[in-house]
């Protein structure tokens, strides 16, 4: 997950959050800014997955079917 640190630029945009949601934050201490930087790295993590697993999938689908039908490559030499 990106990781804010000392050095990253910091800047301010409005957005529109449950009310609900910032009166639990503010009653639990909860600094709004960070958690939402964490939500936001934390989706745009999955989406990368996402596009990269769909990008690749015809050579994940091979490579998956090749070992269904050969094994493992170098299997003979597993230790476990």
């Amino acid at each position: 997950m990106l990781q804010s640190t000392a050095k990253s630029q910091r800047k301010s945009v409005n957005t529109s959050i449950d009310s609900r949601l910032i009166e639990e934050a503010k009653a639990l201490g909860i600094n709004m800014s960070r958690a939402a930087e964490q939500g936001i790295a934390k989706a745009i993590s999955a989406e990368k997955t996402r596009r990269w697993q769909e990008e690749n999938k015809e050579a994940l689908e091979s490579s998956n079917e090749y070992v269904k039908r050969n094994g493992l490559p170098l299997a003979k030499y597993r230790l476990f």
